[in-house]
Protein backbone atom coordinates (compact mmCIF):
# COMPACT_ATOMS: atom_id res chain seq x y z
CA UNK A 1 0.00 0.00 0.00
CA UNK A 2 1.54 3.52 -1.30
CA UNK A 3 -0.05 6.47 0.48
CA UNK A 4 0.51 10.10 -0.45
CA UNK A 5 3.09 11.98 1.41
CA UNK A 6 2.31 14.87 3.52
CA UNK A 7 2.67 18.06 1.20
CA UNK A 8 5.02 20.08 3.82
CA UNK A 9 7.09 17.22 5.00
CA UNK A 10 7.51 16.29 0.83
CA UNK A 11 9.36 19.44 0.68
CA UNK A 12 10.86 19.95 3.54
CA UNK A 13 14.21 18.80 3.06
CA UNK A 14 16.62 20.70 6.11
CA UNK A 15 14.17 19.48 8.77
CA UNK A 16 14.17 15.94 7.09
CA UNK A 17 17.86 16.06 6.97
CA UNK A 18 18.28 16.45 10.30
CA UNK A 19 15.97 14.47 11.74
CA UNK A 20 17.64 11.74 10.32
CA UNK A 21 21.28 12.62 11.37
CA UNK A 22 19.56 12.53 14.54
CA UNK A 23 17.82 9.59 14.39
CA UNK A 24 21.24 7.87 12.95
CA UNK A 25 23.34 9.58 15.96
CA UNK A 26 20.85 7.70 18.40
CA UNK A 27 20.88 4.45 16.46
CA UNK A 28 25.07 4.79 16.55
CA UNK A 29 25.34 6.06 20.18
CA UNK A 30 22.23 5.71 22.04
CA UNK A 31 21.46 6.36 24.88
CA UNK A 32 23.09 9.61 24.77
CA UNK A 33 22.09 13.35 25.82
CA UNK A 34 21.01 15.79 23.30
CA UNK A 35 23.87 17.90 23.76
CA UNK A 36 26.52 15.17 22.82
CA UNK A 37 23.88 14.43 19.42
CA UNK A 38 24.98 18.22 18.74
CA UNK A 39 28.83 17.45 18.94
CA UNK A 40 28.22 13.76 17.30
CA UNK A 41 26.51 15.08 14.18
CA UNK A 42 27.04 18.79 13.91
CA UNK A 43 23.55 19.89 14.57
CA UNK A 44 22.74 23.08 16.44
CA UNK A 45 21.75 22.49 20.02
CA UNK A 46 18.80 23.78 19.00
CA UNK A 47 17.82 21.55 16.12
CA UNK A 48 18.53 18.81 17.89
CA UNK A 49 16.31 19.84 20.57
CA UNK A 50 13.49 20.37 17.98
CA UNK A 51 13.82 17.02 15.79
CA UNK A 52 14.34 15.34 19.26
CA UNK A 53 11.21 16.21 20.60
CA UNK A 54 9.26 15.86 17.49
CA UNK A 55 11.04 12.09 16.97
CA UNK A 56 9.50 11.27 21.02
CA UNK A 57 6.31 12.52 20.35
CA UNK A 58 6.13 10.01 16.94
CA UNK A 59 7.47 7.47 19.45
CA UNK A 60 10.64 6.93 17.71
CA UNK A 61 12.70 8.39 20.35
CA UNK A 62 12.34 7.89 23.99
CA UNK A 63 13.87 9.77 26.78
CA UNK A 64 15.96 8.08 29.76
CA UNK A 65 15.48 10.04 32.62
CA UNK A 66 16.32 7.45 35.48
CA UNK A 67 20.07 7.81 33.17
CA UNK A 68 20.38 11.24 33.64
CA UNK A 69 23.28 12.28 35.53
CA UNK A 70 23.04 13.91 39.01
CA UNK A 71 25.53 15.92 41.27
CA UNK A 72 26.71 18.16 38.58
CA UNK A 73 26.02 22.21 37.78
CA UNK A 74 22.96 23.10 35.97
CA UNK A 75 19.92 21.06 34.76
CA UNK A 76 20.92 17.39 33.90
CA UNK A 77 20.88 16.08 30.62
CA UNK A 78 18.59 13.26 29.91
CA UNK A 79 19.77 10.43 27.52
CA UNK A 80 17.16 9.44 24.85
CA UNK A 81 17.10 6.30 22.70
CA UNK A 82 15.36 4.33 20.28
CA UNK A 83 12.11 3.64 21.15
CA UNK A 84 12.97 0.07 21.82
CA UNK A 85 13.35 -2.96 24.67
CA UNK A 86 10.88 -3.36 27.46
CA UNK A 87 9.23 -0.18 26.72
CA UNK A 88 7.86 -1.37 23.69
CA UNK A 89 8.23 1.01 20.68
CA UNK A 90 7.27 0.79 16.94
CA UNK A 91 8.48 -2.27 15.02
CA UNK A 92 8.84 -3.85 11.61
CA UNK A 93 7.50 -6.92 10.06
CA UNK A 94 10.18 -8.96 7.68
CA UNK A 95 9.66 -12.08 5.65
CA UNK A 96 12.28 -13.23 3.65
CA UNK A 97 10.77 -15.79 0.73
CA UNK A 98 12.79 -18.20 -0.13
CA UNK A 99 12.23 -21.42 -1.96
CA UNK A 100 11.57 -24.05 -0.02
CA UNK A 101 10.57 -21.97 3.16
CA UNK A 102 10.54 -18.62 4.33
CA UNK A 103 11.30 -16.89 7.04
CA UNK A 104 8.82 -14.53 9.52
CA UNK A 105 10.54 -11.94 12.13
CA UNK A 106 9.49 -8.87 14.09
CA UNK A 107 12.51 -6.61 14.06
CA UNK A 108 12.95 -3.22 16.49
CA UNK A 109 14.72 0.20 15.69
CA UNK A 110 17.67 -1.59 16.17
CA UNK A 111 17.18 -4.87 13.59
CA UNK A 112 16.91 -6.46 16.63
CA UNK A 113 15.06 -9.80 16.45
CA UNK A 114 11.79 -10.03 18.99
CA UNK A 115 10.58 -13.14 17.28
CA UNK A 116 10.85 -15.32 14.55
CA UNK A 117 9.44 -18.61 12.72
CA UNK A 118 10.22 -20.56 9.51
CA UNK A 119 7.10 -21.46 7.55
CA UNK A 120 8.39 -24.69 5.11
CA UNK A 121 6.12 -24.88 1.86
CA UNK A 122 7.82 -27.11 -0.08
CA UNK A 123 5.62 -28.48 -2.12
CA UNK A 124 2.99 -25.57 -2.85
CA UNK A 125 2.90 -24.31 -6.20
CA UNK A 126 4.79 -21.05 -6.86
CA UNK A 127 1.57 -19.33 -8.24
CA UNK A 128 -0.18 -19.37 -5.48
CA UNK A 129 2.77 -19.45 -2.84
CA UNK A 130 2.22 -15.43 -1.72
CA UNK A 131 -0.96 -16.31 -0.50
CA UNK A 132 -0.02 -19.11 1.41
CA UNK A 133 2.96 -16.93 2.87
CA UNK A 134 0.33 -13.83 3.84
CA UNK A 135 -1.74 -16.22 5.64
CA UNK A 136 1.25 -17.78 7.81
CA UNK A 137 2.18 -14.27 8.30
CA UNK A 138 -0.58 -12.64 9.34
CA UNK A 139 -0.92 -14.94 12.26
CA UNK A 140 2.67 -14.50 13.00
CA UNK A 141 2.17 -10.96 13.31
CA UNK A 142 -0.81 -10.76 15.78
CA UNK A 143 0.68 -13.09 18.08
CA UNK A 144 3.65 -11.07 18.30
CA UNK A 145 3.59 -7.55 17.96
CA UNK A 146 1.14 -7.67 21.35
CA UNK A 147 0.00 -4.14 20.96
CA UNK A 148 3.47 -2.64 19.32
CA UNK A 149 2.89 -0.24 16.89
CA UNK A 150 3.23 -2.12 13.47
CA UNK A 151 4.96 0.16 10.65
CA UNK A 152 4.41 -2.43 8.10
CA UNK A 153 6.02 -5.32 6.35
CA UNK A 154 9.66 -5.70 4.70
CA UNK A 155 9.68 -8.63 1.81
CA UNK A 156 13.17 -9.80 1.34
CA UNK A 157 13.16 -12.18 -2.00
CA UNK A 158 16.00 -13.77 -4.40
CA UNK A 159 16.20 -12.95 -8.02
CA UNK A 160 15.56 -9.45 -10.46
CA UNK A 161 13.60 -7.05 -7.87
CA UNK A 162 12.32 -3.84 -8.69
CA UNK A 163 11.85 -2.11 -5.24
CA UNK A 164 10.42 0.89 -6.71
CA UNK A 165 7.09 -1.48 -8.42
CA UNK A 166 7.22 -3.43 -5.68
CA UNK A 167 7.57 -6.18 -8.81
CA UNK A 168 9.75 -9.50 -8.82
CA UNK A 169 10.80 -9.09 -12.08
CA UNK A 170 12.25 -12.39 -12.51
CA UNK A 171 12.74 -15.12 -10.02
CA UNK A 172 14.02 -18.32 -11.79
CA UNK A 173 13.83 -21.33 -9.17
CA UNK A 174 10.35 -19.94 -8.37
CA UNK A 175 9.27 -19.36 -12.59
CA UNK A 176 7.84 -15.67 -11.38
CA UNK A 177 7.78 -12.82 -14.12
CA UNK A 178 6.42 -9.41 -13.26
CA UNK A 179 5.46 -10.24 -10.18
CA UNK A 180 3.09 -7.60 -8.37
CA UNK A 181 4.34 -9.28 -4.63
CA UNK A 182 4.14 -6.14 -2.77
CA UNK A 183 0.61 -5.55 -4.23
CA UNK A 184 -0.30 -9.63 -3.20
CA UNK A 185 1.26 -9.49 0.65
CA UNK A 186 -0.25 -5.64 1.45
CA UNK A 187 -3.35 -7.00 0.63
CA UNK A 188 -3.61 -10.16 2.52
CA UNK A 189 -2.40 -8.02 5.27
CA UNK A 190 -5.52 -6.38 5.12
CA UNK A 191 -3.73 -3.03 3.04
CA UNK A 192 -0.97 -2.54 5.54
CA UNK A 193 2.25 -1.22 3.80
CA UNK A 194 4.48 -3.62 2.35
CA UNK A 195 8.20 -2.76 0.69
CA UNK A 196 9.95 -5.66 -1.10
CA UNK A 197 13.70 -5.79 -2.35
CA UNK A 198 16.44 -8.29 -3.47
CA UNK A 199 17.46 -10.09 -0.73
CA UNK A 200 21.63 -9.41 -1.37
CA UNK A 201 20.44 -5.88 -1.36
CA UNK A 202 18.55 -6.42 1.55
CA UNK A 203 21.65 -8.06 3.64
CA UNK A 204 23.71 -5.47 2.43
CA UNK A 205 21.52 -2.52 3.81
CA UNK A 206 21.21 -4.36 7.37
CA UNK A 207 25.31 -4.00 7.07
CA UNK A 208 25.29 -0.24 6.72
CA UNK A 209 22.87 0.24 8.44
CA UNK A 210 23.51 -1.98 11.93
CA UNK A 211 26.80 -3.41 10.88
CA UNK A 212 29.83 -2.85 10.87
CA UNK A 213 31.63 0.86 10.50
CA UNK A 214 33.67 -0.02 7.31
CA UNK A 215 30.28 -0.94 5.29
CA UNK A 216 29.39 2.36 5.51
CA UNK A 217 32.48 3.33 3.05
CA UNK A 218 31.76 0.45 0.74
CA UNK A 219 31.11 -3.00 0.49
CA UNK A 220 30.47 -5.86 -1.88
CA UNK A 221 27.66 -8.80 -0.23
CA UNK A 222 27.41 -12.20 -1.82
CA UNK A 223 24.77 -14.52 -1.09
CA UNK A 224 25.14 -17.95 -1.46
CA UNK A 225 21.71 -19.70 -1.61
CA UNK A 226 19.61 -21.49 -3.66
CA UNK A 227 19.61 -18.26 -5.81
CA UNK A 228 23.38 -16.94 -5.50
CA UNK A 229 23.66 -12.71 -6.68
CA UNK A 230 24.98 -10.19 -4.99
CA UNK A 231 24.98 -5.99 -4.11
CA UNK A 232 27.19 -3.31 -4.01
CA UNK A 233 27.07 -0.35 -1.73
CA UNK A 234 29.44 2.83 -1.70
CA UNK A 235 28.95 5.71 0.87
CA UNK A 236 25.98 4.03 3.08
CA UNK A 237 23.85 3.33 -0.55
CA UNK A 238 22.99 0.16 -2.58
CA UNK A 239 23.22 0.18 -6.17
CA UNK A 240 20.50 -1.03 -8.05
CA UNK A 241 21.11 0.05 -11.73
CA UNK A 242 18.85 1.12 -14.36
CA UNK A 243 16.02 -1.62 -13.46
CA UNK A 244 17.31 -2.45 -10.22
CA UNK A 245 18.71 -5.23 -12.02
CA UNK A 246 22.48 -4.95 -10.94
CA UNK A 247 24.06 -7.82 -8.52
CA UNK A 248 23.19 -10.39 -11.26
CA UNK A 249 25.98 -12.65 -10.38
CA UNK A 250 24.93 -16.25 -11.28
CA UNK A 251 26.97 -16.77 -14.08
CA UNK A 252 30.18 -15.02 -12.69
CA UNK A 253 33.04 -18.01 -14.02
CA UNK A 254 34.41 -19.32 -11.10
CA UNK A 255 38.37 -20.14 -11.76
CA UNK A 256 38.96 -23.46 -11.92
CA UNK A 257 35.15 -25.05 -11.84
CA UNK A 258 34.04 -26.93 -14.87
CA UNK A 259 30.00 -28.10 -13.80
CA UNK A 260 28.00 -27.17 -16.63
CA UNK A 261 25.45 -24.83 -16.21
CA UNK A 262 22.00 -24.44 -17.89
CA UNK A 263 22.95 -21.45 -19.70
CA UNK A 264 25.48 -23.90 -21.59
CA UNK A 265 28.66 -22.84 -20.42
CA UNK A 266 30.29 -24.28 -17.66
CA UNK A 267 32.25 -22.91 -14.10
CA UNK A 268 29.43 -20.24 -13.60
CA UNK A 269 28.79 -19.04 -9.76
CA UNK A 270 25.30 -20.65 -9.06
CA UNK A 271 25.97 -23.97 -10.79
CA UNK A 272 28.73 -24.86 -8.98
CA UNK A 273 28.47 -23.05 -5.45
CA UNK A 274 24.45 -23.05 -5.03
CA UNK A 275 22.22 -24.58 -2.19
CA UNK A 276 20.70 -26.86 -5.15
CA UNK A 277 24.30 -27.80 -6.37
CA UNK A 278 25.72 -28.49 -2.91
CA UNK A 279 22.13 -30.96 -2.30
CA UNK A 280 22.58 -32.73 -5.66
CA UNK A 281 26.68 -33.42 -5.02
CA UNK A 282 25.80 -34.40 -1.42
CA UNK A 283 22.91 -36.96 -2.62
CA UNK A 284 25.01 -38.33 -5.33
CA UNK A 285 27.90 -38.97 -2.90
CA UNK A 286 25.75 -40.68 -0.24
CA UNK A 287 26.41 -38.04 2.62
CA UNK A 288 22.78 -37.00 2.74
CA UNK A 289 19.46 -38.83 1.68
CA UNK A 290 17.68 -35.88 0.57
CA UNK A 291 19.35 -32.20 -1.45
CA UNK A 292 18.97 -30.28 1.65
CA UNK A 293 21.78 -28.29 2.65
CA UNK A 294 21.23 -27.75 6.35
CA UNK A 295 21.25 -32.00 6.65
CA UNK A 296 24.76 -30.95 5.28
CA UNK A 297 25.63 -28.64 7.75
CA UNK A 298 24.43 -30.98 10.64
CA UNK A 299 26.55 -34.09 8.68
CA UNK A 300 29.87 -31.99 9.19
CA UNK A 301 28.74 -31.03 12.67
CA UNK A 302 28.76 -34.79 13.81
CA UNK A 303 31.63 -35.40 12.65
CA UNK A 304 31.02 -37.08 8.78
CA UNK A 305 34.91 -35.84 6.85
CA UNK A 306 32.55 -36.12 3.92
CA UNK A 307 29.77 -33.63 4.65
CA UNK A 308 33.21 -31.28 5.78
CA UNK A 309 34.78 -32.07 2.44
CA UNK A 310 31.87 -30.86 0.45
CA UNK A 311 31.34 -27.60 2.22
CA UNK A 312 35.13 -27.09 2.23
CA UNK A 313 35.13 -27.31 -1.83
CA UNK A 314 32.41 -25.13 -1.45
CA UNK A 315 33.87 -23.21 1.01
CA UNK A 316 37.10 -22.33 -1.61
CA UNK A 317 34.78 -21.85 -4.68
CA UNK A 318 32.89 -19.01 -3.26
CA UNK A 319 36.18 -17.46 -2.09
CA UNK A 320 37.82 -17.80 -5.80
CA UNK A 321 34.38 -16.04 -6.71
CA UNK A 322 35.21 -13.35 -4.01
CA UNK A 323 38.40 -13.27 -5.07
CA UNK A 324 36.94 -12.20 -8.48
CA UNK A 325 35.08 -9.14 -6.97
CA UNK A 326 37.81 -7.82 -5.10
CA UNK A 327 39.87 -7.17 -8.25
CA UNK A 328 36.93 -5.42 -9.95
CA UNK A 329 35.88 -3.59 -6.85
CA UNK A 330 38.19 -3.44 -3.99
CA UNK A 331 35.71 -1.99 -1.31
CA UNK A 332 36.12 -2.22 2.03
CA UNK A 333 34.25 -5.04 3.00
CA UNK A 334 32.93 -8.00 1.46
CA UNK A 335 30.31 -9.97 3.42
CA UNK A 336 29.40 -13.46 2.27
CA UNK A 337 25.94 -15.03 3.13
CA UNK A 338 26.46 -18.45 2.72
CA UNK A 339 25.15 -20.92 5.42
CA UNK A 340 27.92 -23.17 6.49
CA UNK A 341 30.10 -20.26 6.75
CA UNK A 342 27.66 -18.32 8.98
CA UNK A 343 27.50 -20.58 11.23
CA UNK A 344 31.13 -22.46 11.57
CA UNK A 345 34.02 -19.89 11.00
CA UNK A 346 36.30 -22.63 9.85
CA UNK A 347 34.36 -22.32 6.60
CA UNK A 348 34.63 -18.80 6.83
CA UNK A 349 38.58 -18.88 6.80
CA UNK A 350 38.40 -21.26 3.62
CA UNK A 351 36.51 -18.78 2.08
CA UNK A 352 38.74 -16.05 3.09
CA UNK A 353 42.06 -18.25 2.08
CA UNK A 354 40.91 -19.26 -1.38
CA UNK A 355 40.07 -15.51 -2.20
CA UNK A 356 43.49 -14.38 -0.51
CA UNK A 357 45.45 -17.05 -2.24
CA UNK A 358 43.57 -15.39 -6.22
CA UNK A 359 43.10 -11.88 -5.62
CA UNK A 360 45.50 -9.15 -6.79
CA UNK A 361 44.64 -6.66 -4.84
CA UNK A 362 43.65 -7.85 -1.19
CA UNK A 363 46.01 -9.62 1.29
CA UNK A 364 43.75 -8.75 4.46
CA UNK A 365 41.57 -11.51 5.12
CA UNK A 366 40.05 -9.48 7.51
CA UNK A 367 37.97 -7.74 4.78
CA UNK A 368 35.98 -10.42 3.68
CA UNK A 369 33.17 -11.76 6.99
CA UNK A 370 30.23 -13.15 7.95
CA UNK A 371 26.79 -10.99 8.04
CA UNK A 372 27.23 -9.16 11.37
CA UNK A 373 23.32 -10.83 12.29
CA UNK A 374 24.75 -14.32 11.82
CA UNK A 375 21.23 -16.78 11.83
CA UNK A 376 19.42 -14.05 12.13
CA UNK A 377 20.69 -12.42 8.94
CA UNK A 378 17.86 -13.40 6.79
CA UNK A 379 14.84 -11.77 9.17
CA UNK A 380 16.89 -8.53 10.09
CA UNK A 381 17.39 -8.36 5.69
CA UNK A 382 13.34 -8.12 5.32
CA UNK A 383 12.99 -5.99 8.45
CA UNK A 384 15.69 -3.81 7.02
CA UNK A 385 13.54 -3.02 3.84
CA UNK A 386 11.10 -1.57 5.76
CA UNK A 387 13.37 0.32 8.57
CA UNK A 388 15.88 1.89 6.02
CA UNK A 389 13.85 4.67 4.57
CA UNK A 390 12.66 5.23 8.09
CA UNK A 391 16.36 6.03 9.15
CA UNK A 392 16.74 8.09 5.81
CA UNK A 393 13.82 10.16 5.74
CA UNK A 394 11.70 10.00 9.09
CA UNK A 395 8.81 11.94 8.96
CA UNK A 396 8.08 11.71 5.28
CA UNK A 397 8.73 7.92 5.71
CA UNK A 398 6.11 7.42 8.78
CA UNK A 399 3.63 9.79 7.55
CA UNK A 400 3.85 7.10 4.58
CA UNK A 401 3.56 4.14 6.70
CA UNK A 402 1.00 5.87 9.23
CA UNK A 403 -0.36 8.74 8.25
CA UNK A 404 1.08 10.72 11.33
CA UNK A 405 2.83 14.34 10.83
CA UNK A 406 4.35 16.45 12.88
CA UNK A 407 3.05 20.26 13.22
CA UNK A 408 5.53 22.70 12.53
Amino acid sequence: MTTTPHPRMAGDGRREANAASVLRTVLDHGPVARGAVARLSGLSPAAVSRQATDLTRLGLLRELPELAGGGGVGRPQIPVDLHVGAAGGPVAGGVHLGVPSSTFALVDLRGQVLARRTYPHDGIAPDVLPSAVVRELRGFLDEHTRGRPLLGVGAAVGGWVDPAAGVVVRHDALGWRRRPLAAELAQGLGGRTVRVDNHARSIAQSEILFGRPAARRSLVHLFVGNVVDAAVGLAGVVHQGPGAAAGDVAHLPVPDSTVPCPCGRSGCLEATASNTALGRTAVRRGIVPEPDTSLVVDAAAAGDPRADRLLRERARAVGRAVALLLDVLNPDLVVVTEQSSVLEPEYLEEIRGAAIDLSHVCDDPGRIVSPHAGPATLPVAAGTVLLNPLFRRPFETLDELTGETVDD
